[in-house]
This record gives C-alpha cells, sequence and structure tokens, in this order.
C-alpha cells in the first residue's frame, strides 16, 4: 500500500535507532549486494547468499533521516540480480524488522516467494508488523527462541475520511496481508485473525506479540532455530537438487 497507509507497523519503529542502509541513496546502481550488509558464502556444498532486511520498511516516501531503513526499491533488483546468478544456489534472509509500508514489504515478500532458488529466512531481534509477511515469504522460516512477532491490524497515518468506502479498502488490504500469511504459513485464516484483533495482549494497540516458540505453535514460522540450522537447510535443498539434475 502506499506509504500513508503503512499502518501495518509496530509502534515501536517509531522511535529507530540509526544505522542500517546508510548513504546507499548514493550508491551506484552497478554495486553488489554487500552495499545493503550482505554477504556470499563460499562452499562445496554450494554458494549462500545472505541478505538482511532491517529497520523500517520505506515505501513511497523518505523515512526521517537517522531511521535505520529496508528501502523496497533496492531489495527488488537485488532480489532478481540474485536468482539469476550463476554462481549463487541458496538465499538466506535476516530479518531484524519493525515494518513499515505495506506495499512495499507485501511486493518484497511476494517477489520472494516467487524465487525458484532454495530460500530461508530467519527472524532475529523482531520481525513485527508488515515483517511477518516477509518472514514466511520464504521456502522455510526459522526464528530465534529470543525474538518476538507483533501481529495486529492495518493502521494509517495521516488524514482518514469517514467513509464506507475507505472502511472497505482498508479490509481489502488487511485481507491482502492476512491471505498471504496463511498461504505461506501454517497458520489458519481465523487463528491469525483472532492473533491480529486479541484486544487483552498489547497494553496500547489490538493485536499480539508472540515470542520465538510461540510463533512457531501458532504456525506463522516454521521451526525455533539459528543460522546453522537455516544454512544445513539451504544445503540440504542445494544438494537435493544437485542431485535431481545429475539423474
Amino acid at each position: 500500500m502506499a506509504e500513508d497507509e503503512k499502518a501495518f507497523e509496530s509502534k515501536d519503529g517509531e522511535n529507530s535507532g540509526n544505522g542500517g542502509s546508510g548513504n546507499r541513496e548514493n550508491s551506484s546502481p552497478q554495486n553488489s549486494i554487500e552495499d545493503m550488509a550482505s554477504v556470499k558464502t563460499k562452499n562445496p556444498r554450494g554458494n549462500i547468499y545472505c541478505m538482511t532486511i532491517v529497520g523500517q520498511i520505506e515505501g513511497h516516501n523518505f523515512l526521517p533521516p537517522g531511521t535505520k531503513t529496508t528501502k523496497y526499491e533496492h531489495m527488488m533488483p537485488k532480489l532478481i540480480e540474485v536468482e539469476e546468478a550463476a554462481d549463487i544456489d541458496g538465499i538466506l534472509i535476516l530479518l531484524n524488522t519493525v515494518g513499515g509500508d505495506v506495499e512495499a514489504g507485501l511486493a518484497i515478500a511476494e517477489m520472494i516467494a516467487s524465487l525458484k532458488k532454495p530460500t530461508a529466512s530467519l527472524v532475529l531481534g523482531g520481525g513485527h508488523s508488515i515483517g511477518v509477511p516477509l518472514a514466511v515469504s520464504a521456502d522455510r522460516s526459522f526464528i530465534v527462541p529470543s525474538a518476538t512477532m507483533t501481529v495486529h491490524p492495518i493502521r494509517m497515518s495521516g488524514t482518514v475520511i469517514g467513509v464506507r468506502q475507505m472502511f472497505d479498502y482498508f479490509s481489502k488490504v488487511q485481507e491482502r496481508v492476512i491471505s498471504f500469511v496463511v498461504n505461506h504459513s501454517n497458520a489458519t485464516y481465523e487463528n491469525f485473525e483472532a492473533l491480529m484483533m486479541e484486544t487483552q495482549k498489547i497494553a496500547n494497540d489490538i493485536g499480539t506479540i508472540l515470542f520465538g516458540e510461540e510463533t512457531v505453535k501458532s504456525g506463522i514460522i516454521d521451526t525455533v532455530g539459528g543460522v546453522s540450522d537455516a544454512l544445513e537447510y539451504l544445503y540440504s535443498r542445494i544438494e537435493a537438487q544437485k542431485g535431481e539434475k545429475s539423474l
């Protein structure tokens, strides 16, 4: 959704610290993904590209200076670059995000979900708001025990027109988010919607905060694990694909 609809975003994101993308606005389009604090492993079992999604997901408008952001206009061409690179066999996505622009976040999530190369996501710290669809967009999702994820309704900052059409539009956008999560995880529609609309779990908001193991029990995340677990999953997938090609 547009920037004024970046309401599906953790309130904690309003006070994010410095760092992250830095001066990526000045980076040359030819620069490799290392500009985004990502690396490519070199392993006999396969080469894995590690990508980071941190801070707030920035959409069509610039966020204030000093805010750590992940820019969707950087992520999307990089995902294509990685998908087409002959020397990359799998992709690991590290997430520590407070959420952000819904339309931009869904665009990145849809691209990740459409990749043919094996993908794994790992939630570190937090995967809040639109970070939930991003986490489940990979082939397999992991979360460390101490990480948290916040599920809550679509919100909007700015002018709201008090007409039914506005409410209907918000309902449709929220439906997009729920449907994506349900279609790419083991969560049921009813359970995820109930977590989103919970009124007793968060003091100043509607929704639910889930910790590592709770996200797995809810069906949102596949398994609790760390970097080595996510890498092992990718290596096993890569080896399986190489075995199929050699037959």
